[in-house]
């Protein structure tokens, strides 16, 4: 990036925030008192993200007279759920690609299952009167360079061979650029029904409203720091107290698991995004943007972008880093550096918007596992189950594995847990040196690929014949 360009670019972001937009709310709810002394229960919902809340919303919705517990180590909402771009998607195998490559035959299932899960999703919005700003707005996939255009008209060909294309739309240039105005955009995908846009923390800030006025009990700023049986059950021990419990359901995700044995299958990886000013009519005009449609580029390295419910746009994504060791720590929130190159992907992408600020610039830890989708299992004889391993794609994917964990809990057989999804783990990451260096090798080869036409060099082949790699 030129100096000139770097001043100009970087400008913009003299007055942001380095905290997340969505979690920037007067309005947020005051944290539930943390845990003291001993409880019991029937359940033990760990972890107050998407994927804990989603299990104790549905234990209750399926058993009104269980107890249920949830407790969270800061306060809920906190962490990737309240800092993510707020795309609902429909796909539980992150992409339709990712799910044909891995599960083939079960990948009809799988399209059916998450659209299925997208409905209940919308369906609980209006319920449980969740004020998330829930929008059906579907996503373009858009390319930005020749081979990417061919590559996505291809892969629009290869969906509608195999029944897969319903409710998807090829976009050439013209047909892109009347939905969203970029000169970078050459073609697009359109998924008009498969992905819904939310406000991240409100829509976790409502689950938590629901859970309460269902009578599950709440308490934040309560880690988890052991896991143990107990009788027939299990004991989780806290800073102050202890909660024993019949059945306990693990929703931690990048956070360490109680179950050391999983531990391995995880890593973090740090994701960065910049919230503009709301945009002008002027603006907004110059861009079009009328059906609100959510976006992500065809890059291996590629950014996600959306407008918010005040006309805001959120652009994020392209830097992916994975801190050695796989620490997960709060310094690694902020990074200046991708901000500024954030910045200049915006401007390139709408140059028409050049003057616009960003008020909010912050990063936050995914948890991605070696098959880019999550993973489930059970422990302590079935008594503790698990979900981990959403890589990006949890806003809607963890309530199917909220349902997935807890149809583990009660030894039932469902469509859920024959799949081979539910069934089967993915390869779990080697210990350090070689995880950081395998890491940074495929990083490198995929920034190589993007610039040679999307050529795919020895390592990355490799790694695609071995199911594996590293996504951005």
């Amino acid at each position: 990036m030129a100096p000139s360009a770097m001043t100009r670019w970087t400008r913009s972001l003299s007055e942001a925030r380095p905290v997340p937009y969505w979690l920037d709310d007067p309005t947020r709810p005051r944290p539930e008192p943390a845990l003291t002394g001993a409880e019991t229960c029937d359940l033990l919902v760990v972890g107050g993200g998407y994927s804990g809340l989603w299990t104790a919303l549905i234990a209750k919705e399926r058993d009104p007279g269980r107890d249920v517990v949830l407790m969270e180590g800061r306060e809920v909402g906190w962490a990737a759920s309240g800092r993510n771009g707020g795309f609902c998607a429909a796909s539980l195998t992150h992409g339709l690609a990712n799910g044909l490559a891995r599960w083939p035959d079960e990948i009809h299932k799988l399209q059916e299952l998450g659209a299925r899960n997208l409905d209940e999703i919308e369906k609980a919005v209006a319920r449980h009167a969740l004020d998330c700003d829930f929008e059906r707005t579907g996503e373009i996939d858009v390319a930005t360079e020749t081979y990417q255009a061919w590559e996505l008209k291809d892969w629009y060909e290869e969906m509608e061979r195999r029944g897969l294309a319903d409710g998807v739309e090829y976009l050439d240039a013209d047909a892109v650029r009347e939905q969203v105005d970029s000169p970078t955009f050459l073609a697009g995908l359109h998924d008009r029904r498969g992905v819904a846009l939310v406000h991240p923390a409100k829509l976790a800030w409502g689950l938590k409203r629901a859970c309460l006025r269902l009578g599950v009990r709440i308490h934040e700023h309560t880690p988890a720091l052991t896991l143990k049986p107990y009788g027939a059950g299990m004991a989780v021990r806290t800073p102050y107290g202890e909660v024993r419990a019949r059945r306990v359901a693990l929703g931690t995700n990048v956070f360490p698991n109680l179950v050391r044995r999983v531990r391995s299958y995880t890593i973090p990886v740090y994701d960065y995004a910049l919230m503009t000013e709301p945009l002008t009519a002027d603006q907004l005009a110059s861009v079009g943007w009328k059906n609100r449609q959510g976006l992500g580029d065809s890059a291996n390295q590629f950014h996600y972008f959306r407008r918010s419910a005040d006309n805001r746009v959120l652009w994020g994504g392209y830097d992916a880093i994975y801190p050695y060791g796989g620490r997960v720590r709060a310094e690694y929130d902020d990074r200046p550096e991708t901000y500024a190159k954030l910045a200049g992907h915006f401007f390139t992408c709408f140059p028409q918007l050049e003057g616009v600020r960003f008020t909010h610039a912050w990063g936050g830890a995914i948890d991605t596992c070696s098959r880019f989708s999550a993973f489930f299992g059970t422990a302590h004889q079935g008594r503790v189950a698990y979900a981990a391993g959403y890589t990006g794609l949890g806003v809607g994917a963890t309530r199917f594995g909220a349902e997935v964990m807890l149809d583990l809990l009660a030894g039932e057989r469902t469509e859920r847990t024959e799949l081979q999804m539910v069934r089967r783990k993915p390869l779990p990451f080697p210990p350090e040196p070689f995880a950081w260096t395998g890491i940074a090798l495929t990083k490198w080869s995929l920034a190589r690929a993007d610039a040679h036409a999307g050529r795919r060099n020895l390592w990355l082949r490799t790694m695609d014949r071995l199911g594996l790699g590293f996504d951005s």
